[in-house]
C-alpha cells in the first residue's frame, strides 16, 4: 500500500514571506484548518519542510 499524508494548515499565512505563502497554496491550502491528502512523495515532503510551521502532517496508510 501507498502511504498518504494528510496535511492540514493550522497557521495563517498573512505576513508571511511570499515563497512561504506559495508553497502552501502549491500544497492545494486555502483556508486555515482545512486538509488536503497527498502521496508520500520527496517533493511533497520539500514542500511540508519549507513551511513546517504553518501545517501538521499525519501519515495514513490506504
Amino acid at each position: 500500500m501507498a502511504k498518504k499524508l494528510e496535511i492540514t494548515l493550522t497557521r495563517s499565512v498573512i505576513g508571511r514571506p511570499k515563497d512561504q505563502r506559495v508553497t502552501v497554496r502549491t500544497l492545494g491550502l486555502k483556508k486555515t484548518n482545512q486538509t488536503v491528502v497527498h502521496n508520500d512523495n520527496p517533493a511533497i515532503r520539500g514542500m511540508i519542510n519549507k513551511v513546517a510551521h504553518l501545517v501538521k502532517v499525519n501519515e495514513i496508510d490506504e
